[in-house]
This record gives C-alpha cells, sequence and structure tokens, in this order.
C-alpha cells in the first residue's frame, strides 16, 4: 500500500487549515450553519478530495469519477470550502452560504453544485443511495469508488442499518463509508440520546469490514483507505474518532456548538487558533 510523502502530508494539513478557515468565514458570514460537525470532517473531505478521490473539477460529471455522498448533509460547509478550494467554483461564492438564490444551500444540492454527487439532508438517506451508486459501479463492471460520510448521531436512524444490510448483501466492495465519530448531536452526547456504540462491532455484525483509527491524522485515513481497496466482497466501514469543532480549543467537545455561528469577533479568534496549531 502506497503512503503519503512528507511534502503530501504538509501540503494536506496546510489545505485543511484552509479548509476549516473557509467554514468559519462562511458560517459566520451567513449567520447560519453547522459549526462543530464541520470542523470535525474537514481533514477526510480535505484528504478525499486532494489526494484519493479521482475527480476533475473542470468536469464534475464526468462518467468514471469517484463519488462521494455527504450523508451528514447538515456539514454542508466543509463540502463546499473543500469544493471551492479544488477549483469547483470560484471561492467568492461561500460568502452566499445560506443565501436565497444562490447554490449553497444549508444542505448539498446535486443539481446546482458543482461537485455535489447527490443532494442530502434528512439523515439516513445518503448512505442509501451510496449504496445504489455502489452496486451501479459494480453491476457496470467499473473502477470507480462510492465514499459516504456519515454522522455518529445518523446512526440512530433506522434506514441506515437498512442500508448496512443491503450493502453487505450486495457485496459492495466499491463502497467505503465513513462514520464522523465524534461524540456529539444537536441534543447532546450520542450515548445519552440514543447510544449508537459500539459502532465498529455493530456494522462488522452487519457483514462490514471495519477499520477504528484517527479521524484527523491523515497517514492513518490513507492507510485505512488504502486497506479498504484491498477488500474484495464486503463494503468497508472506517469509524473516525473525531473532535467536533477540531481546530478551535474555545469550542472543541462543546455541544451547543452544534449549529451555532459565530460571531464577528469570535470568528477573527477563531481564525488565529487554527493558523496556530
Amino acid at each position: 500500500m502506497s503512503q503519503l510523502t512528507a511534502e503530501e502530508l504538509t501540503a494536506l494539513k496546510s489545505k485543511a487549515k484552509d479548509v476549516r478557515i473557509d467554514i468559519l468565514k462562511m458560517i459566520t458570514k451567513a449567520n447560519s450553519g453547522h459549526t462543530g460537525g464541520s470542523l470535525s470532517a474537514a481533514d477526510i473531505l480535505t484528504l478525499l478530495f486532494f489526494h484519493e478521490m479521482k475527480v476533475d473539477p473542470k468536469d464534475p460529471k464526468k462518467a468514471d469519477r469517484d463519488r462521494l455522498v455527504l450523508s451528514k448533509g447538515h456539514a454542508a460547509p466543509a463540502l463546499y470550502a473543500v469544493l471551492a478550494e479544488k477549483g469547483y467554483f470560484p471561492k467568492e461564492e461561500l460568502d452566499t452560504l445560506r443565501q436565497a438564490g444562490h447554490m449553497l444551500q444549508g444542505h448539498p444540492d446535486m443539481k446546482h453544485t458543482p461537485g455535489v454527487d447527490m443532494t442530502t439532508g434528512s439523515l439516513g438517506q445518503g448512505i442509501s443511495a451510496a449504496c445504489g451508486m455502489a452496486l451501479a459501479s459494480k453491476m457496470n463492471k467499473a473502477d470507480w469508488r462510492v465514499y459516504a460520510i456519515l454522522g455518529d448521531g445518523e446512526l440512530e436512524e433506522g434506514q441506515v442499518w437498512e442500508a448496512a444490510m443491503y450493502a453487505a448483501h450486495y457485496k459492495l466492495d466499491h463502497l467505503t463509508a465513513f462514520v464522523d465519530n465524534n461524540g456529539l448531536q444537536i441534543d447532546g452526547p450520542i450515548t445519552e440520546v440514543m447510544s449508537s456504540l459500539p459502532i465498529g462491532e455493530k456494522f462488522q455484525a452487519f457483514g462490514w469490514h471495519v477499520i477504528e483509527t484517527d479521524g484527523h491524522d491523515m497517514e492513518k485515513l490513507h492507510e485505512a483507505i488504502e486497506e479498504a481497496k484491498t477488500i474484495s466482497g464486503k463494503p468497508t466501514m472506517i469509524v473516525m474518532k473525531t473532535v467536533k469543532g477540531k481546530g478551535v480549543p474555545e469550542i472543541e467537545n462543546q455541544v451547543g456548538w452544534h449549529g451555532k455561528a459565530p460571531s464577528k469577533e469570535e470568528c477573527e479568534r477563531f481564525i488565529k487558533a487554527v493558523e496556530a496549531e
């Protein structure tokens, strides 16, 4: 399996910082959005679009591209930031987040936003769509892969487990999914609201290959994705241990920042914290 070079790792970490800064700026500008869960997903999205996935910003609908489904659609700011950094659309568009008449809505919209492969927001539905995409790839004997990112609170949706059964039954080895396991959802800790633990053991029981790793360690995430590519006959779930609000110590692991926007003063302070990491 290939490894990240020191130069690649440095570049990815730098890009993830840019993504976090973009997230903070756009949510502050909109005065609306999901800060905590967007920041916790910034590393995996950066790694996927800037190293792992076969994509072309100049041809967003290219037939043989890899697909990404953000099943936790409320983390759209993280996806938008990565797409803008990758060149799918001008970064100036980030200033229009959640504004009527513009393409960057509160949840991803595949009809109007280049680079978005699936409209998501109703939790549980994204992973189901990803399963359908992966089955299409398998039936067509294609080599493009499907990646999906779920929230750990999202695992409370029954539809997720229907999709888990489906993916294992149809041996969707073109599908690699990730759980952003930051431990918090809008109403509090997942262990208090409706515990999905142990996450890895559950997916393993459903017939998935499971890898558990640090969701903020680019090298470990890359190794996990590489391992997933070697698995035949079953889908892979990568359970990522993450920190809600990652990159801004002041709001890390704070459930109140699930759907809260920073003030202008807070944004300036938070950006300095990201830059200092």
